[in-house]
């Protein structure tokens, strides 16, 4: 068989769940040749979270950060994850703004673009997959969002597989962001995968659960084309296998994945000292980095353990937390068992504890719940009992057809409301996904060119007009 290839995850994924996402792109600078000779699948760098916390937390233009890993990695393909119409904000936006993002991120140097859904609705893709395909060289790689409950079973996967492939995809990827996968289960998908599509099948697993590695073995084992790595310093805990440890247990095997460890152990020696200055500050919590079976016996990703946890110590009912944990399963059902991850997990969990405290069941709603149980963030695996639909919405139009119909283009609107910070093309999708956040640095990249003070400002109006 060919040989296994790898993704590593160290300039994304990897910091985004131990350090919130706060590596720099100088942090990353020291690193980056070497991480190009290594001989990588891929190298997934970009989108998730690493676009909001640039603008948010770094003061880093997102878009330069791209260009200059593609200009300092030039024979590695580079990865993204993006949220379909999702896009990588946090509504639904409308297909004139999706289908630009896509070609920007392509033209400045992504060449993998892994497309999910948080609820599996392939409606919610097809903007994204058809405008991906229209960009040249562009690799499509569609995600399904891991889940366990009823519904969510190997016929469910392999089923939607199929539709992905038949809708564009190139490859597709096993999305178990909560770390719910567990060995076997892994083998009998990837295999039922293997032997239903043409296209290559990738697994992505969190170690959180503390199964992570066995289940890439599996996988392995199973034909899987491609797994998630992250190299060793910012791996385990709420991240991934380490790259090492996974080429080392494959080494000499017909999955051998041909990469170097000595190799490999030079790269992770320049991220050592980030991950030493991680755990002196506190950004990096040993919290994080154990094993979390409670992921499997609630089926709750870690990050929303801690965030149910945070909201329950505010309300002064921390001994509610059991019952909050009994409650998520339930409220799941209600909303017709959606999988647990941005922002369905926010929202199933929030309303949770609002059922609990509150000592009676959707006695208070929030609006988000509203919004997922009335059809806004799309169509969930299972239809929602239309007499709890009424009792949550009320007199509101449900909507059931593909929410981003319901959106007029945006572009031309989003150019206008941002003309006067306006230096590149890009910060129009910086702009219209990120709105105050991205005025914000906007303007603090503008008073760093023409003078702290911003008396420059209406020069720098001038620079690129409308």
């Amino acid at each position: 068989m060919a040989k296994v290839g790898i993704t590593d995850t160290i300039l994304r994924d990897a910091h985004q769940s131990l350090v919130a996402t706060r590596m720099t792109t100088e942090e990353m600078l020291p690193a980056l040749h070497k991480l190009d000779e290594v001989g990588f699948h891929s190298l997934e760098c970009w989108g998730g979270a690493t676009f909001d916390a640039c603008l948010r937390f770094l003061d880093e233009d997102p878009w330069e950060r791209l260009r200059l890993l593609r200009r300092e990695m030039p024979k590695t393909k580079l990865q993204m994850l993006f949220r379909g119409q999702n896009m990588l904000g946090y509504r639904h936006y409308a297909d004139d703004v999706v289908k630009y993002f896509v070609q920007k991120s392509v033209a400045n140097g992504i060449d993998i673009i892994r497309i999910f859904d948080a609820l599996n609705d392939i409606r919610n893709l097809e903007t994204s997959i058809k405008a991906a395909r229209a960009e040249e060289g562009a690799h499509v790689q569609v995600a399904m969002s891991y889940t366990v409950s009823p519904v969510h079973d190997i016929e469910y996967f392999v089923k939607y597989a199929k539709e992905l492939e038949n809708t564009g995809a190139d490859s597709i990827c096993i999305k178990d962001m909560a770390g719910l996968l567990t060995p076997y289960a892994t083998y009998d998908l990837v295999k039922a995968l293997k032997e239903t599509i043409k296209i290559p099948v990738q697994v992505h697993s969190h170690f959180t659960a503390g199964l992570a590695d066995m289940v890439l073995m599996k996988a392995v084992e199973a034909g899987a084309d491609v797994i998630d790595t992250a190299l060793s310093p910012l791996a385990l805990g709420t991240s991934h296998p380490a790259t090492e440890s996974m080429v080392a247990a494959l080494q000499g095997t017909p999955y051998d994945t041909g990469l170097d460890l000595v190799q490999l152990n030079e790269v992770a020696a320049d991220f050592e000292p980030l991950r030493i200055k991680y755990l002196e500050s506190g950004l990096l919590s040993s919290k994080i980095m154990k094993a979390d079976v409670n992921a499997l016996i609630y089926q709750v990703p870690g990050g929303m353990l801690s965030n149910l946890l945070s909201q329950l110590k505010q309300a002064g009912k921390e001994d509610k937390l059991d019952e909050v944990l009994a409650e998520v399963p339930r409220v799941r059902a209600d909303a017709g068992y959606p999988p647990l991850v941005t922002p369905s997990s926010q929202i199933v969990g929030t309303q949770a504890v609002y059922n609990v405290i509150m000592g009676e069941r959707y006695k208070m709603v929030t609006k988000e719940f509203r919004g997922l149980v009335r059809g806004e963030y799309g169509k969930p695996p299972v239809e929602i009992d239309a007499d709890f639909r009424k009792q949550i919405i009320g007199d509101e139009e449900p909507i059931d057809c593909r929410p981003a119909d319901l959106l007029k283009d945006e572009l031309d609107e989003m150019r206008q409301k941002m003309a006067q910070w306006y230096e590149q093309e890009e910060d129009v999708l910086t702009y219209a996904q990120f709105g105050n956040v991205a005025e914000k640095f906007f303007e603090k990249r503008r008073n760093a060119k023409y003078g702290i003070d911003g008396k420059h400002a209406d020069e720098a109006q001038k620079v690129h007009p409308v």
